[in-house]
């Protein structure tokens, strides 16, 4: 007897279509699985054994053959235990249905309850567009499936159930699409919360309207987390495009909740410094998604930047510029999408008070600068915006006056953001940062008077072309910032103005 089930796999953040085909025939005994299964797929023999002897059925007698096909593709997880569990009920005749447009995805616990796995939002997009109408899954994954349209989507608690469900006895009702609501964007407190520090917050609303990446450089104590970690209060509600990718990204790596159907607040990651660069930009025997990755849509915050490995930070040059990582290993190679906004902090010395205007620096000249070249130059040039985070004076801590909110500086940020939309609809560009070399001509169009202070700069700060580009691409978005359509002499006199710090503390490059 031969029976095929259809069911899924995912490899990276994309899934792909997997049949478990079975085969039961007379002979001896045996169990077999075939189609490059790793080991915990080998392993699903001895729970899908109990699970069905623990359901009131019975495994099929005689030689069992179980291919996963493709077979040229490695299968990983125990979300193949709930298909493999209905193939062979159907192969012995136990389960009598029309399966062919219906897929199953899903662990089992020995006594035939059915567990969560990851990357579901994936594999139901793939399953809609394969043509499968029917996807049956755990009940804790239901939520998240559920937002994919054109496709039933029913929750399995245990393999009885189902199975009754597929007898037509007792019928389990499909989900209904949840109501996607955008979460608050707030959690980490509100600009109005920090005081003094204006440029710095203006600093973080340019980066906020244009994509832009920020280096914060300060003393200990100045504010400078405090800033980073508000940055999400300003930013842009997310489109449902960029949720569904935020989403297909935590799904893959476990981290979507129960209770979560899909993410619409922008992400903030801030890993430690003692981050390995393969946990920063994804990999592992089978890939899987780094902190650059699960910041995508997002914020990635790098405190303490001096203190990360050389190889960490370097490995960050590739997906700055990109906006995706790929990593390759034996079992493949894979794509995860990384449009993030970095935001980097770090003191201008070890003991953290070069250049304070109060407390007196202990580091020797050789200290400081040995400190200060652990952020090479091509990792400064990517960074758009530098802005120094002074210590907060007395009189501004103990001020009364009322701070600008989170919710003012993002109507500007939005109202900046809808202006960029409109120009770059149906380019493929989300923001000003963006912008690609060839494009910088076509919507970066400055006045004469700006594009001679711009080469005054260029030539004056001895800038790389890359350093031309961000400059320019900055300039774009303090314009945006004013409804301006062309950029001026001020736009550009402000842009230099973000970019000179690593001529005051990295003067000697």
């Amino acid at each position: 007897m031969f029976t095929r089930v259809n069911s899924m796999g995912i490899f990276g953040i994309d899934a792909y279509s997997v049949g478990i085909e079975v085969d039961s025939s007379g002979g001896f005994p045996g169990f077999d699985i075939v189609g490059l299964p790793d080991a915990a797929v080998k392993e699903s023999r001895d729970r899908v054994r109990a699970a069905i002897k623990n359901s009131g059925f019975a495994l099929p007698k005689g030689k069992i053959t179980v291919n996963l096909a493709p077979a040229d593709i490695k299968k990983e997880g125990s979300l193949y235990d709930l298909p493999l569990v209905i193939a062979l009920l159907s192969v012995s005749g136990q389960i009598d249905a029309d399966l062919s447009d219906s897929a199953f995805i899903g662990e089992i616990s020995l006594d035939g309850n059915v567990r969560r796995v990851n990357g579901i939002l994936s594999m139901t997009i793939i399953a809609a567009k394969s043509g499968i109408k029917n996807f049956y899954l755990p009940k804790e994954n239901v939520r998240e499936a559920s937002v994919v349209n054109g496709i039933n989507v029913y929750p399995v608690e245990s393999v009885k159930a189902l199975v009754e469900h597929l007898m037509d006895k007792v019928p389990i009702a499909p989900q209904k699409a949840p109501e996607i609501k955008p979460q608050k964007q707030n959690f980490y407190g509100d600009f109005s919360e920090v005081k003094g520090q204006y440029a710095a917050k203006k600093a973080l609303e340019i980066a906020a309207a244009g994509g832009h990446n920020v280096l914060m450089i300060g003393p200990p104590g100045s504010g400078k987390s405090m800033l980073a970690k508000r940055l999400p209060s300003i930013l842009p509600d997310m489109s449902f495009e960029e949720a569904i990718e935020t989403t297909k990204i935590h799904s893959v790596a476990g981290f979507l909740s129960e209770d979560e159907s899909l993410i619409t607040h922008r992400p903030f990651r801030s890993p430690h410094h003692t981050v390995s660069a393969v946990a920063l930009t994804g990999g592992g025997v089978i890939p899987k998604p780094g902190e650059i990755s699960l910041a995508s849509g997002g914020v990635l915050f790098l405190d303490e930047l001096p203190e990360f490995s050389r190889s960490v930070i370097e490995a960050l040059r590739a997906p700055l510029e990109d906006g995706k990582v790929t990593v390759s290993r034996a079992a493949g190679r894979v794509t995860y999408p990384c449009n993030f906004t970095l935001v980097a902090a770090m003191n201008p010395c070890p003991c953290g008070y070069y250049g304070h205007p109060h407390k007196e620096c202990t580091c020797t000249q050789t200290a400081v600068t040995k400190y200060l070249d652990r952020i090479s130059g091509p990792m400064l040039d990517r960074l758009d915006i530098h802005v120094e985070v002074p210590p907060v004076e007395f009189n501004e801590l103990t001020a009364v006056a009322n701070e600008e909110t989170s919710e003012s500086i993002r109507k500007r940020v939005e109202a900046a953001r809808k202006i960029q939309q409109q120009r770059y609809k149906g380019t493929g560009i989300s923001c000003n940062a963006r912008l690609t070399p060839s494009m910088l001509d076509k919507y970066c169009v400055m006045t004469d008077a700006a594009k001679k202070t711009l080469e005054i700069a260029f030539s004056r700060l001895g800038l790389s072309a890359r350093g031309y580009d961000r400059i320019l691409k900055l300039a774009r978005t303090i314009a945006d910032l004013e409804a301006a359509d062309m950029i001026d002499t001020k736009h550009i006199t402000a842009a230099v103005s973000m970019r000179n710090l690593d001529r005051k503390y990295w003067s000697n490059r």
